[in-house]
């Protein structure tokens, strides 16, 4: 599998009418040191969701980073992604891993049950995905998850870790502590004033102390 280097801040792109603004901060994020991004969009038309997933490929692929699509593998396999993003309700994981081969990413998102993780592993993801850890103003009723898992998924599971969930850089510190490899943020990330200090910061996070 490729999730040897899933180690960093994972940006989950905001609902956004303009799809101008969305590329633009996108890339101010890839500018701040991010290199996973993942294009959520629940609003957008279909011809218009292509559009601009094709356009974050090109923007990904110009700074040597990875977009994953949450949701939708069609739309993953169309426009050439580097993987796809599954909830418990967006089909089969082992059969998204048949049909995206070795080389392209997998995850998913585990909420808070590591009974899900270990199913998920079992059938072949990168990484999983456990939250919200905080209050999250994407999705207020989420179940929320605590730090445990992460450590236990860590030590058990042999895949990368994500947290996601109300996120913020006050709160982040303690979750990679506990093991999360990955750390999922929207708001946080693209509500700052500089979307590429920002990015820079949570890099910074995962940055090995010097000696």
């Amino acid at each position: 599998m490729a999730h040897a280097d899933l180690r960093g801040l994972y940006a989950v792109t905001p609902e956004c009418t303009d799809g101008a603004r969305l590329l633009a901060d996108v890339g101010a994020a890839l500018h701040g040191g991010c290199r996973l991004v993942q294009y959520r969009d629940k609003a957008m038309p279909m011809p218009e969701r292509v559009a601009r997933a094709r356009a974050l490929r090109e923007l990904t692929r110009a700074h040597d980073a990875r977009l994953l699509i949450n949701d939708d593998l069609a739309l993953c396999l169309l426009v050439g992604a580097d993987g796809v993003h599954l909830g418990k309700d967006d089909g089969s994981l082992a059969l998204a891993r048949a049909l995206l081969g070795p080389q392209r990413l997998l995850g998913a998102s585990c909420y808070d049950d590591f009974a899900a993780a270990a199913a998920a592993a079992r059938a072949g993801v990168d990484y999983v995905a456990f939250g919200a850890f905080f209050p999250s103003p994407t999705k207020p009723l989420a179940a929320r998850a605590t730090v445990d898992l992460l450590a236990r998924a860590k030590s058990e599971l042999g895949v990368a870790t994500c947290a996601i969930g109300g996120i913020t850089l006050a709160n982040a510190p303690a979750l990679t502590v506990a093991g999360a490899d990955l750390l999922a943020v929207i708001t946080d990330l693209f509500g700052a004033p500089d979307i590429a200090a920002r990015a820079a910061a949570y890099q910074h996070l995962f940055e090995d102390p010097q000696p």
